[in-house]
């Protein structure tokens, strides 16, 4: 076993080397625009785009049409939600999200409403899930979108995606899921699921950084978008800019093989999981945030009473790389908000780990992690006069 073991997979994943060998020849060999139409290379290059844009799509059983190549799940949820903002501003500026939502879809939201859109930010309960009756209550007659992510990525709950879905089709709204920690982990189906827009990123199912894609439904009902990006009219006018071709390939090659793979990887992954949330909840005053029947299968988050969240990390880093929660929010010393949205109070909030386990994650490591983290919570606790006067 080689050191640091590495368990935040919710922030990035290491790429796989099958991907790596995929992309390798459109830098050197294979390296025309893939807009250049008029020659071989050009040729090549679109035919390789063309092949990750099915790779995409049949991973969430889309068509490749309704696949938008971006520069990853950020653009994509900006995409998403401004587009729609701005396409369907006669309808209606209103938004319904939820509180615990990524970053980029929050910001996002506080942008729209410096522009005069109304965001109505829906609550979550302790167990980290919305409430349907209170999204069908927020719907008014000029609310044109819904935003509620799939998979969190600091607990990893699952909404119900398919219970939101059916209301916004009830009541002629999009509805947009930031899908970035799903896709890959858990089954996806855009038209199973009743989804109109759906991001996603390379780098958290085996692929490059710097990639991703925007899904956005053609029919029953046509999305359209405005776009935010202006310039050769590339992605069907959505998203323009010469085509990353080494990176899309690269996506498209990390979706084949998470399609081909993910049952075999979860019946790993998950047992694996549960044995290092069991071994953890063995330390007093231990406990998992958010609920334990509806969230993905590689990931727990645990707090631990009476710990500073940054020591541990700190005392852990030579040994076990995790983190504490986004690594998108990570140089804050505020407490999670998502965990203050679960009701935990700030100590509890800084006490958390959030533990990701992937595709390379072996038994021993998750023992060792274990083994550590025990260690470690108790030298912090002998040195912390909270624990002494609890």
């Amino acid at each position: 076993m080689k050191l640091p073991i590495y368990l935040d997979y919710n922030s990035t994943t290491p790429c796989d080397p099958r991907v790596v060998e995929a992309m390798l020849p459109y830098f050197t060999q294979k390296f025309g625009n893939a807009a250049s139409r008029s020659h071989a290379f050009g040729w090549e290059g679109e035919e390789a785009v063309a092949l990750a844009r099915e790779q995409v799509a049949a991973l969430i059983g889309a068509d490749p049409s309704e696949i938008v190549f971006t520069s990853g799940a950020t653009e994509s949820d900006n995409l998403a939600l401004k587009g729609v903002f701005e396409l369907y501003a006669a309808k209606g500026k209103h938004i319904i999200t939820v509180e615990t939502e990524h970053k980029a879809v929050l910001d996002t939201c506080h942008h729209l409403e410096k522009l005069g859109g109304e965001i109505t930010w829906l609550p979550v309960d302790r167990e980290g899930l919305i409430d349907l009756g209170e999204l069908e209550s927020a719907i008014r007659p000029d609310t044109v979108l819904i935003s509620v992510m799939y998979a969190n990525n600091e607990i990893g709950v699952l909404q119900p995606v398919k219970g939101i879905s059916e209301i916004a089709r009830k009541h002629g709204v999009l509805f947009f899921t930031d899908a970035t920690q799903a896709v890959g982990k858990i089954p996806v189906n855009v038209d199973g699921d009743g989804i109109d827009l759906l991001a996603l990123s390379a780098h958290k199912l085996y692929g490059p950084k710097g990639i991703g894609a925007l899904y956005v439904r053609r029919r029953n009902p046509r999305v359209r978008l405005q776009a935010q990006m202006d310039g050769g009219g590339h992605e069907r006018g959505m998203r323009s800019g010469t085509l990353n071709v080494p990176a899309i390939v690269g996506l498209g090659q990390a979706c084949a093989i998470v399609q081909a793979q993910m049952d075999a990887d979860t019946a790993r992954i998950q047992p694996l999981r549960d044995r290092l949330e069991a071994g953890l909840l063995q330390i007093e005053g231990a406990h998992v945030n958010g609920s334990r029947s509806h969230r993905l299968p590689h990931t727990t988050n645990l707090s631990f009473s009476h710990i500073d969240g940054q020591a541990l990390l700190a005392a852990l880093a030579k040994d076990v790389a995790l983190s504490s929660g986004s690594a998108c929010t990570s140089a804050s010393m505020e407490p999670s908000y998502v965990l203050k949205a679960l009701g935990l109070g700030d100590d509890l909030a800084h006490s958390s780990l959030r533990l990701g386990l992937g595709r390379w994650t072996t038994e021993e490591e998750v023992d060792y992690a274990v083994q550590k983290i025990t260690e470690t919570v108790a030298n912090l606790r002998e040195k912390s006069i909270r624990w002494e006067r609890r």
